[in-house]
């Protein structure tokens, strides 16, 4: 699992700018207005040969009665439990308030390793603002502008001496680990009760109850698996608790620990757009997927009722028509099997490689049927392709122009991959790549 690193601090200092220029691109509201950032974001990003996860948070106001404050103060203390690393932005324009001082209590207590980062600093020749941060008592601050991007690498330097080192020795888990996520009251504890026997997760028909991750054991047919709980993930508009608010960055840790994300669908509300985002973030991620629709046991069917769910979901999920299926019912236990064989099918496909002769058998043939596409005259012309990695199975094609080749038909040869090796359950990635120059993904 990738490092985590929270961007924390009272609002108004800088963190958004901050977190964009870490994230590499705008991801992010950034305005001049206090309180602008409701909601954690998260983003990949890396530092030399290191990669990690950093979150944005709500700006935290320690002492306030204010609900929407009080809510980002919720979330930032879980993005503080959550984190490996923490990144303090302080605001050397205005100086050190009496806010900076609560949350470095708040900081203080978390017993995380701290980096305080003096933003706003323009003129780093000139850094005695930021002298008065030594009295936080986290160490040496550290002068940063985000907005012009100066002292970020030196920030940087800091924040990885802190990253978890693996112990020698110490071997990841070989049981399959799978990451069930959803909306809040989807039915994810319940599936996780079913299958371990017995009521280790908190289930009510209040949407929200599960509040962390919790990791279970499961045997099925004499194999081990780990399955990794979430709270549920609601739409912004309608959250109203403060806890929900920061589920997402728990679906977004899980997912990255995971090997097949379960994505629970509610048979009774039906697929939507917030069931596209959830799975949106393990196809991201390139891990393998399975849709289980759950509550099937309380819809009322006829011969053709899955056949329209399915539509459906192909309809709302068309960015991922791989994904295994599976209509179960966590509370009966309805297609429970169903759901370990949808699991066995999207690891074996996770894991396949073609033979290189065999891949580029079916590419000639694409072509042919297909012709490459062409621009002013000058047509794209592939190669040959192979396959260089599994999890998700990952090809690289060689082509004359990289620009010539379109996203259109990078998809058109998946589609033609699939139709002939399956792979079903798990994304493909390419990467296009010139003689010579560095190469593309998709």
């Amino acid at each position: 699992m990738k490092p985590i690193v929270a961007v924390v601090g009272r609002p108004n200092v800088g963190k958004s700018t901050l977190f964009n220029k870490l994230a590499g691109r705008r991801v992010s509201i950034v305005k001049d207005t206090p309180g602008v950032t409701r909601d954690r974001i998260y983003a990949d990003a890396s530092w030399l040969d290191k990669d990690y996860l950093v979150v944005d948070t709500g700006g935290i106001e320690p002492d306030t009665s204010d609900i929407l404050l009080q809510s980002m103060r919720s979330q930032a203390q879980l993005a503080i439990d959550t984190a490996d690393v923490i990144i303090f932005v302080t605001d050397a324009k205005s100086g050190m308030t009496d806010a900076d001082v609560e949350v470095a209590n708040m900081l203080r207590k978390s017993h995380k390793p701290v980096v305080v980062a003096v933003n706003k600093l323009d003129n780093m020749l000139d850094i005695t603002a930021m002298y008065e941060f030594y009295s936080l008592g986290l160490g040496d601050p550290m002068p940063i502008s985000a907005e012009q991007g100066q002292g970020i690498g030196d920030l940087l330097d800091e924040v990885v001496k802190y990253f978890p080192e693996k112990a020698e020795g110490e071997e990841e888990s070989e049981l399959l680990k799978l990451a069930v996520i959803g909306k809040p009251n989807v039915g994810k504890s319940s599936l996780i009760n079913k299958l371990l026997g017995e009521d280790r997760v908190i289930v009510s028909d209040i949407a929200g109850t599960t509040r962390d991750s919790i990791d279970a054991v499961v045997t099925n047919r004499g194999r081990q698996y780990l399955f990794i709980d979430t709270a549920g993930i609601r739409r912004q508009s309608r959250v109203n608790e403060d806890i929900e608010r920061v589920s997402v960055i728990r679906a977004v840790a899980s997912v990255e620990r995971c090997d097949i994300a379960i994505v629970m669908i509610d048979a009774e509300t039906g697929v939507t757009e917030q069931d596209a985002k959830i799975a949106g973030l393990a196809h991201e991620k390139g891990k393998g997927l399975v849709l289980a629709v759950n509550k099937w046991d309380a819809i009322e069917k006829d011969d053709k009722t899955i056949y329209k769910f399915s539509r459906q979901l192909d309809e709302t999920l068309s960015f991922i028509p791989y994904a295994e299926k599976v209509f179960i019912s966590a509370k009966t236990g309805l297609r429970i099997d169903k759901l370990f064989d949808s699991i066995q099918q999207t690891e074996e496909s996770q894991n396949k490689r073609v033979p290189t002769g065999v891949l580029n058998d079916v590419l000639y043939e694409a072509m042919s049927l297909n012709q490459p596409p062409s621009d002013k005259g000058r047509r794209l012309k592939i190669y040959y392709m192979t396959q260089i990695g599994v999890k998700p199975p990952t090809f690289v094609i060689f082509v004359n122009d990289k620009k010539l080749m379109h996203y259109s038909y990078t998809r058109y040869i998946e589609n033609q991959i699939r139709e002939n090796f399956g792979f079903s359950g798990t994304p493909l990635q390419f990467i296009i790549r010139e003689r010579g120059v560095l190469e593309e993904r998709f």
